[in-house]
């Protein structure tokens, strides 16, 4: 009986400790998605009220905006994530899970496929073949950027099949790039210091909601490999640094992140001041599609901010560190809910700017 009592105890501990936490987590993101779910219905519930007019198709390209930023997230992360492991001592890198990487880059480019179709018909959804201008994207600088966009994605998918796929970070910096440049047209007041704020903003955001994904599936990859290891060699030595490395790269994110986070909320911050006045952002915020979209994306980003703070201290201070991945896989729903509306926010009318 005391054989038996001791290993019972601690993992009926161990049980009740986690559930209330993933509780926790899961309330959180059902607040955060009530939210938000103005913006994630589509277009139609932000502009109502507003006196806005809508663009012909803008759901398909809010869709599509939203699934070029996930398929350039995926393969930025997967590459960032690689490298904080190879500052992990010890860490079983011989041991890594399967590249998204191609996989996003299909999805990418036709995603960029499908928005220099509505390029080239005058920014409006194709119905026929007959209706596209392919030659006139040569001729316009969105046209070009939208090729740009197309050609970068096939080259980042045949990189990341290749004997290097880290080569495919320069095609990935394109898309950012032309990203950037599309956001901010030459009539626009400071075009190019708003491109760079939007460069760092979309970089930074690739980094963060990229990389923590492809670090959960690193642990994973990790615990299981050294687990099977470890039962063949009879000796729990191999989980154990498995573990404590998991635990080294989860940390290291964790840090890198707050960064990321800092660079993102400055310059996001700073690119919504460009964009609505300081006397108008309140007025904003709830009478154009524009601010409700906005508020929405910075409430979820809020959530998230408190979910990497509890991953935090949960490595900080619980006795098991790797607990830290159950808010850890909340924070990558979330993250998945800001793409989404980042998505939306870029193909709704700009605010209006008020003098």
């Amino acid at each position: 009986m005391t054989l038996i009592r001791p290993t019972a105890e601690p993992a009926g501990a161990s049980g009740p400790a986690r559930r209330p936490a993933a509780r926790r987590a899961i309330a959180l993101l059902v607040l955060v998605a009530v939210a938000a779910l103005i913006p994630l219905f589509g277009p139609r519930p932000a502009l109502d009220g507003t006196g806005e007019a809508a663009a012909p198709g803008i759901g398909g390209i809010a869709l599509l905006r939203a699934v070029l930023f996930a398929a350039l997230c995926v393969p930025a992360g997967e590459l960032f994530a690689a490298r904080l492991a190879r500052r992990v001592p010890d860490a079983p890198l011989e041991h890594a899970p399967r590249s998204w990487a191609p996989y996003a880059a299909a999805a990418g480019f036709v995603a960029a496929l499908g928005l220099a179709s509505v390029v080239a018909t005058g920014n409006l959804l194709p119905h026929h073949l007959s209706d596209m201008d392919v030659g006139g994207l040569y001729q316009s600088r969105d046209g070009k950027l939208a090729l740009l966009e197309v050609n970068a994605f096939l080259a980042a998918g045949l990189c990341a099949l290749s004997r290097r796929p880290a080569a495919q970070a320069w095609p990935l910096a394109a898309v950012a790039l032309a990203e950037a440049l599309r956001a901010h047209p030459a009539p626009e007041h400071g075009p190019l210091v708003g491109s760079g704020l939007t460069l760092v903003h979309v970089t930074c955001a690739a980094l963060w909601t990229g990389g923590l994904p492809h670090v959960l599936r690193m642990l994973r990859t990790w615990r299981a490999s050294s687990k099977a290891e470890a039962e063949a060699e009879e000796t729990a030595g191999t989980a154990v640094s498995a573990d404590a490395a998991g635990a080294a790269l989860l940390g290291l994110y964790a840090r890198v992140a707050a960064v990321l986070f800092a660079a993102l909320t400055a310059t996001g911050v700073w690119s919504a001041l460009r964009r609505m006045p300081p006397g108008t952002v309140l007025d904003q915020l709830t009478a154009t599609s524009y601010g409700r979209t906005l508020l929405a994306k910075l409430v979820l980003v809020a959530a998230v901010a408190v979910l990497a703070l509890l991953a935090r201290l949960r490595l900080r201070r619980a006795a098991d560190r790797l607990s830290a991945c159950v808010p850890a896989r909340a924070e990558v729903v979330a993250l998945g809910l800001v793409v989404a509306v980042s998505g939306l926010l870029t193909a709704l009318p700009l605010p209006i700017r008020w003098s």
